[in-house]
């Protein structure tokens, strides 16, 4: 897709720090100035950890997905295997890492489908999504993570039953499903 020349970036003039919490976020005050030079003194941005979500398939086709519960959402929900990048982590490099502490999985056929802004507007981190195929289990999970989780493997009927059904929660995990399947469509 073409970007449109005839649609001008906006200017940071100044991004000032109101909050922070390292490393999880941090919220900023700008003062921006729009292309017909009027200036906004109070946009806010949210920093997150940019994060990858791995959509993975085990050889019999079968999709490793987390039942977990997530604040955010405030119940259980279906989630891939997820994680944060640390600060320069090659985000294929933090997404085998995460599925394998998160799954005990491995694989070694990656896929990148896509780098996404959480928010367009406020910003929010930025979600890579990646698939796997045929991973195998070469460990126990060890996330370390504060949610108790179950690893469930579903076919793709159940995954996409789960994605229509609202067993999947969160907008950033349905987005990697629906990304992953259709990818598999294309084969």
């Amino acid at each position: 897709m073409e970007v449109s020349k005839s649609i001008a970036s906006w200017e940071v003039l100044e991004d000032r720090e109101v909050f922070t919490a390292p490393p999880w976020i941090k919220l900023s005050r700008q003062r921006i100035r729009l292309p017909d030079g009027r200036e906004i003194d109070d946009f806010h941005y949210i920093h997150l950890t940019d994060y990858t979500l791995v959509v993975a398939q085990v050889p019999d086709g079968r999709f490793i997905m987390e039942r977990q519960y997530k604040h955010g959402v405030g119940r259980v929900s279906l989630t891939p295997p997820a994680g944060g990048i640390a600060a320069g982590e090659d985000p294929l490099r933090a997404a085998q890492r995460e599925l394998l502490e998160e799954t005990g999985y491995e694989a070694d056929s990656w896929q990148h489908l896509g780098r996404f802004a959480c928010n367009a507007n406020y910003g929010c981190g930025n979600a890579h999504v990646f698939t796997c195929r045929d991973a195998r289990k070469v460990a126990e999970p060890d996330s370390g993570d504060l949610e108790d989780m179950e690893i469930v493997l579903l076919t793709e009927e159940e995954l996409r039953r789960a994605f229509h059904d609202g067993g999947i929660a969160a907008l950033g995990a349905v987005a990697a499903v629906a990304l992953a399947l259709n990818d598999a469509l294309r084969g």
